[in-house]
């Protein structure tokens, strides 16, 4: 190697130390919440996560778990393998922009002198800007697939440039097959690497070829051609003609299953072998290296071999059963997530054809006898053509049925408008919302500042991006110094003063300007920045109400921009030859300057919004939810949080694996119901007496409830359709039993939605399931009624558990449940700690809590038992999901406080309160509504100094937003108003509180301050 090349490999080295150490530094040390939990979970015993899976990614981090050394360090090693495939890729992207950087600093082969210097400049510093960059940082440190994504996709494009050195020199052709095969791999982590093929195939265009508008033109198309291909040909499509083989083989044939997949494999193989042979025989180099990368980009992808072989073993996480072909497909094209319309589709507001509302999509088929067969025909929606459009993007009502109140938001439609939205519409949307609010704001938050970690659906007050100059700020989103203390001193307030954003774009023209070399590549990365960013956009068609920030999905942008800042450091030092004429003094000199405006401004600014050192809230709080429950319970929840660090902590280390945590979410499929029913460790199978051929995909997917007036006066008579009757009728395939009168075509139906079930009193007692103390409160029966027009196979499946149960296991739903999967039972709610422990009491509550608490428990759990990951240590960060997990904690302190001072517990109900504040103190996590609430029971125990320190806090913090909503001018997307009527209201509560129990000094200040803010809400 000559002088440059020792310097390059030096330096690129000393990039991805300092990346690696500082990712290292700052790992969340267990699991984190999201998606993490289950990838750690899959990766250690190669189990299967949710669709399409991402297999080669589990293999990496099943490798770096062999070296934990115990299983509580497990997530710690798979943490850490995201944090050393992130200082990887910045590895790579110093070496791409040296590589970039040297044709347009020297013209020669080996630079020289300051050429060296210049170029290493440009490499180290575009390379720490992105070690820096907000959303890359975030996905260093946590075990998930984002981080290794990238590293796919600087190594294939660092893989071309190596081409573009050696494309004269024999065998140059192999840095193809290599990126060929990096992309097969790729497919096992995520699909966002395959995104990098347009700019690989301008780079091969630009080297061979002079480059014409027609040439260019042609080499676009054949770029998208092999992206859709890849996308849509390969990945779904070698697994369909495989299961096309398997089903002649098995049906027509009469071979045993998966004979036609093995007779495919071995075609394709011999094929393949064959080709090969006669390219080389007949010198069509060409031809071969297409056929050697198909070959090599199908052994990368047979990494989903593991998903197929593993979902065979029937391990006890398995989402989808993929253990044969069509259950593969199924997985692969992510089926369950239902499909949105990308170039021509429905609208929002687009009604079914009338007399045809859905046509066959496919069909599903099941082992049967030795053969594939049909289990049911699968539909899909028909949408009227009157309501459909190219490029619709208010395509979906959204689950909640919310969103047409966020397209009015963002494009001034009305939300009940029945006629269909003009195309002008359906672009403001488009621009307005996914374009500038999901990628833009995006974007800036890693160039210019972000003003918050605070999620937003929109508006001026959380959650966009800033630069840190004042006028331009408070153009945009008022004034910013009116913010409130606890907004300003937020960790994710990060300015950088547009200094990354304008070096980058100085890197950008300059490359553009300088040769026609640096013109070449200039849209090369124009087009791996587009195609990795606004082409996602394109792409993924969201929809508003996004239950996360989405920024992870577009890192390959920030990866190609990071480029242009390195190559930014280079216009700036051509700049900087007019004052300083020496380079000598000029490249270290800009050098310095750019480093510390950028990457070092950059480190300053995020470190303590990136450092997850410290933090065990997600496994922690997984342990409470565990151990909320008495020994082979059954514990229902919803949601990501509040079950995926639950499989962790089960899978992972072994705890608490007696309690079976059930998902509604996913117990409407049969597969899930399948996985139910059998034995996992410790926790015997679920009480689930149906059948398979009951809940089959595609038999009682829906249920609805059709109160049938026969069964009126019984109904009312005993106060509900007697659950175990509701079920009978329901799984009955009788003819009777799916008739409604009115209706042509079969329905499987409740024919009330009341319902009961009598309670075995003398079984309640000897399961412990209630008290002997509270035995006098039992009641005859559960009487619940189920609003709406149907439940899903969920509620169908619960029923029969609730119903076989008959109370030998324990039955708890997470606090987190939202209401809709409480399936009428609420009132029969017990909190015990994070879980509601199902009991047959009946409580109603008019503070709009669920059910009652067992003051006890709760207390034992909450004070002695639980767990609270360092939440409490003033250096750990708590990010947005953590905060809104405390939201909890300080309910449920808050309920036992209650809870114990009703019972004459004043002393321990104290002790509850002290340790509420004491854990999530003010200074933490914002007091606002529960702020409210515990002073007040802080006033009831007679604690008056605490109280009014907490009623002054909370006070002085409704107060400060006050002031500075008043300052804003409300749009269309403004949130503020609401919560301007909510401080208002929290006001009105202090003012009667403090005047309730006599506290006249700090009451006649609230007073004071209420009506002024009263005067301001009214003038505005």
């Amino acid at each position: 190697m000559n002088k440059y090349q020792k310097i390059n490999v030096l330096f690129g080295w000393l990039s991805f130390a300092i990346a690696a150490i500082v990712y290292l530094l700052t790992l969340e040390p267990t699991v984190s919440f999201w998606d993490c939990g289950e990838f750690i979970t899959a990766s250690y015993k190669l189990q299967i996560g949710h669709p399409p899976g991402a297999p080669f990614f589990m293999i990496l981090a099943r490798f770096f778990a062999l070296f934990a050394g115990g299983t509580e360090n497990v997530a710690l090693m798979i943490n850490a393998l995201s944090g050393m495939v992130s200082a990887f890729t910045i590895l790579f992207l110093f070496w791409t922009i040296t590589h970039l950087a040297k044709k347009l600093v020297s013209s020669k082969e080996d630079p020289v002198g300051m050429q060296i210097w210049k170029i290493i400049g440009a490499g180290f510093i575009g390379a720490m800007a992105y070690t820096f960059s907000d959303t890359f940082w975030f996905s260093a440190v946590e075990g998930e697939v984002y981080a290794t994504s990238s590293l796919f996709t600087a190594v294939v494009f660092w893989c071309i440039l190596k081409w573009e050195n050696e494309s004269d020199k024999a065998y140059a052709n192999r840095w193809i097959i290599l990126i060929a095969y990096l992309m097969g791999l790729s497919i096992g982590v995520h699909l966002l690497n395959l995104l990098a093929i347009p700019a690989i195939v301008m780079v091969y265009y630009f080297k061979n070829y002079t480059p014409t508008r027609n040439g260019i033109i042609k080499a676009l198309g054949l770029a998208v051609l092999l992206l859709g291909g890849a996308m849509y040909v390969i990945i779904p499509g070698v697994v369909k003609l495989a299961l096309l083989f398997d089903l002649f083989f098995v049906n027509v044939i009469g071979l045993p299953f998966n004979s036609g997949l093995i007779i495919f494999i071995l075609a394709v193989i011999a094929a393949i072998v064959w080709g090969v042979r006669y390219t080389i025989q007949k010198q069509k180099v060409l031809a071969n290296t297409i056929l050697m990368a198909f070959a090599v980009v199908l052994i990368g992808y047979s990494s989903y071999a593991v998903i197929m072989i593993r979902s065979n073993a029937n391990p006890s996480l398995d989402q989808n059963n993929p253990e044969d072909l069509h259950t593969l497909l199924s997985y692969l094209n992510r089926e369950q997530y239902g499909d949105t319309p990308l170039i021509y589709g429905q609208y929002f507001n687009s009604p079914l054809v009338e007399n045809k509302r859905f046509v066959k999509d496919k069909n599903i088929y099941i082992k049967k006898d030795g053969k594939y067969v049909v289990s049911y025909e699968k539909t899909k929606a028909n949408f009227k053509d009157s309501h459909k459009s190219i490029f619709p993007r208010m395509h979906t009502k959204g689950m909640t049925g919310k969103n047409p109140e966020e397209y009015a938001k963002w494009t001034g439609i009305n939300p009940d408008q029945k006629e269909k939205p003009s195309f002008g519409q359906n672009l403001k949307f488009f621009f307005s919302y996914q374009v500038n609010y999901m990628y833009v704001r995006y974007f800036l938050w890693n160039f210019a500042g972000r003003q918050s970690d605070k999620q937003s659906y929109g508006g001026v007050v959380e959650g966009n991006w800033i630069s840190g100059i004042p006028f331009i700020d408070n153009m945009r989103l008022g004034d910013q110094s009116l913010r409130p203390d606890h907004m300003k001193n937020n960790r994710g307030s990060n300015k950088y003063y547009f200094l990354p954003l304008l070096l980058g774009i100085a890197g950008l023209l300059y490359q553009y300007r300088k040769n026609s070399a640096g013109k070449k590549d200039f849209w090369v990365i124009m087009l791996l920045f587009v195609f990795t960013g606004i082409a996602i956009v394109l792409y993924l068609n969201q929809p508003p109400l996004q239950p996360r920030e989405r920024d992870y999905a577009y890192a390959g942008s920030f990866y190609a921009f990071a480029i242009w800042i390195g190559l930014g450091f280079l216009a700036i030092l051509e700049t900087s030859k007019r004052v300083l004429k020496s380079e000598k003094i000029a490249v270290p000199a800009v050098f310095v300057l750019c480093f510390v405006a950028v990457p070092g401004l950059m480190a300053q600014q995020n470190w303590d919004d990136h450092d997850r050192s410290g933090r065990y809230l997600a496994r922690d709080m997984a342990y409470n939810y565990l151990n909320s429950c008495e020994p082979n319970a059954i514990l229902f929840t919803m949601g990501d949080n509040d079950t995926f660090p639950l499989w962790y902590l089960q899978e992972v280390e072994g705890i608490r694996t007696d309690v079976r945590v059930c998902n509604l979410s996913y117990l409407s499929t049969d597969w899930y119901i399948d996985q139910m029913k059998q034995q996992n460790y410790d926790s015997a199978p679920l009480p689930i007496s149906m059948t398979k051929d009951k809940y089959l995909e595609g038999k009682r997917d829906i249920v609805y409830l059709v109160d049938d007036p026969r069964l009126k006066a019984y109904v009312e008579k005993y106060n509900g359709l007697d659950i175990k009757d509701a079920l009978e009728y329901v799984l009955s395939d009788k003819e009777s039993t799916k008739n409604i009168y009115g209706y042509d075509e079969r329905i499987d139906h409740f024919p009330a939605s009341k319902f009961r079930m009598v309670v075995d009193k003398e079984q309640i007692l000897k399961t412990g399931t209630v008290n002997e103390k509270d035995s006098a409160l039992l009641v005859d029966q559960l009487e619940w009624e189920m609003k709406g027009n149907y439940i899903e196979k969920a509620g169908l499946t619960l029923y029969n558990m609730l119903l076989e149960n008959n109370w030998k296991r324990p039955m708890y739903f997470a606090i987190t449940v939202p209401s809709n999967g409480y399936y009428g039972l609420e009132k029969y709610f017990q909190l015990e700690g994070f879980a509601y422990r199902l009991v047959p009491i009946k409580t109603e509550n008019e503070d709009g809590q669920v059910g009652r608490v067992n003051g006890s428990k709760m207390y034992t759990n909450m004070l002695e038992k639980f767990r609270w990951g360092n939440i409490e240590d003033p250096d750990v960060y708590l990010d947005e999901t953590c905060s809104r997990m405390t939201l909890s904690m300080r309910n449920n302190y808050l309920r036992l406080a209650e809870t114990l001072m009703d019972e004459g517990k004043r002393d321990s109900a104290v002790m509850a309160l002290d340790k509420c504040v004491e854990l999530i103190p003010n200074d933490k996590v914002p007091m606002d509504y529960w702020g409210v609430l515990i002073a007040k029971s802080y006033y009831r125990a007679a604690e008056y100094e605490k109280a009014n320190q907490l009623v002054q806090e909370v006070s002085e913090r409704l107060v400060q937003e006050l002031d500075y909503y008043a300052s804003l001018t409300p749009v269309s997307t403004s949130e503020y108003p609401r919560w301007q009527n909510r401080n208002l209201y929290l006001m009105q509560e202090l003012y009667q509180i403090t005047a309730r129990y006599e506290q006249e000094d700090l009451n006649k200040k609230i007073e004071l301050e209420f009506k002024r803010l009263l005067g301001n809400y009214r003038k505005g």
